[in-house]
């Protein structure tokens, strides 16, 4: 009979927290989720997670607590050392701040890197072999699994691939360097591309965006250029060369046998993968050709959860 170990997984993110039980098989057994803006500080944000962890456990005895937060994580250490849109979130010992509220032991990892675990072990990444996950989404974010283990770094800051630069003479990027990937790539980097256009011609996108009273967006393009809009294609045509540019890049760095593809762009499916995939394989030397797959991700808005939760062992 299995051990029934519970561990809990955090999604820790600028707009909310999710917290869900997990039995050792890995099945969701309870999930709660509160707004992060109810939050003015780092301890008050701890807080707010342990007494998350406390609700979804149920009183159940816990084999560990895994947190996936945003920004650049000391995952040895458990400290948050330059956290993104969280009140006071950088330096910051949340794996000992917790662990003497909880009396368990508590994992930290990068958000990317807690959704490259959940793949990995728990959806696409069949959990065996390597694997790069990078998520196409306001950047573009990444998790790399190298023979099963996830790849942290020697400060845990590994797999910041979307600012790898491409173009060192492109646009600035939100890091302040020029050239980034995500500037070229991301679904931001889409929507600006066909923002610019729609200045100078007339498109579908803005008539997509307008039936939803919505502001234009990646998948607006992708929905414009399936009704056979010419510039959203054309638009859609660049970005993908900028995303196989960075994958040919990894594929030449990490040699893995998959590449799984997430985040909101993810989602234009057959008008997104056929050309990725060819544009990809164009890039990439002869011997890598037919070595690695590119593939969507399996898991959809847990995947942090699951992943944190997976830390354990799951």
């Amino acid at each position: 009979m299995m051990d029934e170990r519970y561990v809990v997984g955090i999604d820790l993110g600028g707009t909310k927290i999710a917290a869900a039980l997990f039995n050792a098989a890995g099945s969701l057994l309870q999930r709660e989720q509160v707004e992060t803006a109810g939050c003015r500080n780092a301890r008050e944000l701890a807080d707010c997670m342990c007494g998350l962890v406390r609700k979804v456990s149920g009183g159940k005895t816990l084999h560990g607590v895994g947190l996936a937060s945003p920004g650049a994580v000391d995952t040895r250490a458990g400290i948050v050392r330059n956290g993104t849109n969280l009140p006071e979130w950088n330096d910051v010992p949340i794996k000992q701040w917790m662990e003497d509220k909880l009396a368990v032991e508590v994992k930290v990892v990068n958000d990317a890197n807690a959704a490259a675990w959940g793949e990995y072990v728990r959806g696409a990444g069949g959990h065996e072999g390597s694997m790069v996950y990078v998520t196409f989404s306001t950047g573009i974010g990444a998790g790399i699994v190298m023979d099963g283990e996830l790849l942290l770094g020697a400060h845990s800051f590994a797999g910041e691939l979307g600012h790898l630069i491409v173009d060192p003479s492109g646009p600035v990027c939100s890091c302040g360097r020029h050239g980034c990937w995500e500037v070229f790539a991301s679904g931001t980097a889409i929507r600006e591309a066909a923002l610019r256009r729609i200045g100078e011609e007339d498109s579908l996108i803005t008539q997509l965006a307008a039936v939803g009273g919505e502001a234009v967006s990646s998948r607006h393009v992708f929905e414009a250029a399936a009704a056979g809009d010419a510039m959203a294609q054309e638009v859609i045509d660049e970005a993908i060369r900028y995303m196989a540019i960075g994958l040919a890049n990894i594929v030449h760095t990490f040699n893995p046998d998959r590449i799984v593809i997430g985040g909101g762009v993810s989602r234009a499916g057959e008008l997104l993968f056929p050309a990725l995939r060819a544009q990809t394989d164009k890039l990439v030397m002869e011997p890598y050709r037919g070595t690695f797959q590119i593939i969507p991700a399996a898991l959809k808005d847990d995947v942090g959860l699951i992943g944190a939760a997976a830390l354990f062992g799951q």
